[in-house]
């Protein structure tokens, strides 16, 4: 039997792609997707690439159908889950969140970043943060909770800490490097939104690359968290005129065991570490990834350089800031969870051209 899931927030960009994955998956029905501007019109008039594939019709995010599905996910801006997923757990729904609002585990940092309260500080301790790579044993405690009939919440890693974690999590946690790890990453302009601003507007995002928000971006103390770097993380966050992808290039520091290490020492490090992440892709020697090579897919692509000078690792992780950043990161946590294959409905070829 098929398994009922719902979408809230599904004619955003990460919504949609959520659609995309979910309509093509053979084991999830797509039984409701919600928005709040698009209530009452069909899935494919709003998405024309949905053309023949569903008859859906967006509804509203009080629709009571959503109580009929065993997990929804939630595509909605920062501090809108929080009025949402209690209600969902308690009612034994489990819920797989792409927002921040369940990921940082202390809510005083949350509040600070995020200039609100958290109504729902006790769900912090028991939402299991969604990036499998790094975090799989808590994921597959969630899963047995949840074939206990338990509702469970899976906070879903958010697409720069996604790819800057994956490239540098491996080297820290083997003693390899250390703090402070600097970060300068790049993201397509859907990992802005949906709605168009002064900054994403076509005009302005066009023939043009900037930084924002150096030093205060939000998924700083995400980074942190997961690195286990409390204040040893410098970010760097910039925008490209891509329409999706991202690449996060990522500085650390060698510890005195790493500087003894050659580069193809680390590099099979590196390859030991992901060998059975079906996902993450360590290049060959050399190799150095691009965003257009995975693009359309839930893959991460590693490439490593050695800088003997400075004593210094430099990681390069190119991800689909829409697939492995949001929408199939969720994807892969669900099957996960419902104790299905991992690649379950998620392709890792990406779009040639």
């Amino acid at each position: 039997m098929s398994i009922k899931v719902g979408i809230v927030g599904a004619s955003g960009f990460t919504g949609a792609e959520l659609m995309r994955l979910i309509l093509a998956h053979p084991d999830f029905e797509l039984s409701v997707a919600t928005s709040g501007s698009e209530e009452g019109r069909t899935v494919a008039s709003v998405v024309p690439s949905f053309t023949g594939r569903s008859q859906l019709r967006f509804s509203s995010h009080d629709d009571p159908a959503l109580f009929d599905c065993e997990a929804l996910f939630l595509a909605v801006p920062h501090t809108a889950s929080l009025a949402l997923t209690p209600k969902f757990i308690s009612r034994g729904i489990s819920v797989f969140d792409l927002s921040a609002d369940y990921r940082l585990k202390d809510p005083k940092v949350y509040e600070e970043w995020y200039a609100s309260s958290h109504s729902s500080p006790e769900l912090l301790a028991t939402a299991v943060f969604g990036l499998p790579e790094i975090f799989r044993s808590e994921i597959l405690d969630a899963q047995a909770q949840h074939a206990q009939g338990k509702a469970v919440l899976v906070a879903c890693a958010g697409c720069y800490p996604t790819a800057s974690s994956l490239a540098a999590y491996p080297a820290l946690a083997a003693g390899i490097a250390q703090g402070p790890v600097v970060i300068s990453a790049i993201s397509g302009v859907s990992g802005a939104g949906k709605a168009a601003t002064q900054r994403t507007h076509f005009c302005f995002a066009n023939e043009n690359l900037e930084a924002y928000n150096v030093g205060r971006h939000r998924h700083t103390p995400e980074i942190e968290q997961i690195l286990g770097l409390a204040g040893g993380v410098i970010f760097s966050p910039h925008l490209a005129p891509l329409n999706r992808g991202l690449l996060s290039t990522v500085h650390l520091p060698l510890t005195a065991a790493g500087a003894d290490k050659s580069l193809e020492a680390i590099h099979e490090s590196y390859c030991d570490f992901y060998r059975k992440a079906p996902f993450v892709k360590v290049l060959d020697k050399g190799g150095l990834p691009r965003t257009a090579s995975v693009t359309g897919s839930n893959c991460a692509h590693i490439g490593l350089a050695l800088l003997e000078t400075t004593k210094t690792l430099v990681v390069v992780a190119a991800i689909d800031n829409l697939c492995k950043g949001a929408s199939g990161q969720a994807l892969q946590c669900a099957n996960i969870i419902f104790g299905l294959a991992e690649e379950s409905g998620l392709s890792a070829d990406a779009l040639y051209v």
